[in-house]
């Protein structure tokens, strides 16, 4: 089968055949056939969380960001994959979340001040800025020191917290040598 089969599968409404990509040796395909039974809300949860466990990369990104909306299958396993892009998107995933456990925002903790893939601390800060737990908060604050995106998104990530930490943070981050990083400080301390 062709990743186009699964993707036609999709919208057409073909749930065998998106569905028997799911099988398929080729992990684009069984990536799209993720989507396709997802755009025909025909993804069973049991599903979504077997291909969590895909040998793929590709297949438990596209299963990871899947979980957004879907409380029986979780992104934050896969904080912990070994490749870096699928620890990206469920950082990401993580933060779209309506609620998430401290494992999980310890977890998303430490990869904003210590993962070596800077993609990987951008995305974790801006989930626990999402997230808005107070245990999340001072590695929003280290964040607020790292390199250009990072700290950008870290001072953003600072919007559902206040306290004299943060309102310092905003005020060394409104004199940063980057304009994007000083305009998000600005926009936080004059919303008007």
């Amino acid at each position: 089968m062709s990743r186009r089969d699964a993707v036609i599968a999709g919208h057409t409404g073909d749930e065998a055949t998106a569905r028997a990509a799911l099988q398929d040796d080729d992990p684009s395909v069984r990536a799209s056939a993720l989507g396709a039974l997802h755009r025909m809300e025909a993804l069973a949860d049991d599903e979504l969380r077997e291909a969590l466990r895909d040998p793929a990369p590709k297949v438990r990104m596209r299963a990871v960001a899947l979980t957004v909306g879907r409380p029986m299958a979780s992104p934050a396993p896969l904080l912990d994959d070994p490749v870096d892009d699928v620890v990206e998107t469920a950082a990401w995933a993580c933060g779209e979340r309506e609620t998430e456990d401290l494992d999980t925002v310890s977890r998303l903790s430490e990869l904003a001040t210590g993962h070596s893939n800077p993609l990987v601390r951008e995305a974790a800060v801006a989930a626990l800025g999402a997230i808005g737990h107070p245990s999340g908060l001072d590695a929003i604050l280290v964040a607020t020191t790292d390199r250009v995106a990072v700290r950008r998104r870290a001072v953003l990530a600072l919007a559902p917290f206040d306290g004299p930490e943060v309102d310092a943070a905003l005020r060394r981050a409104s004199q940063d040598r980057d304009w994007q990083t000083r305009d998000a400080a600005e926009l936080l301390t004059n919303p008007d």
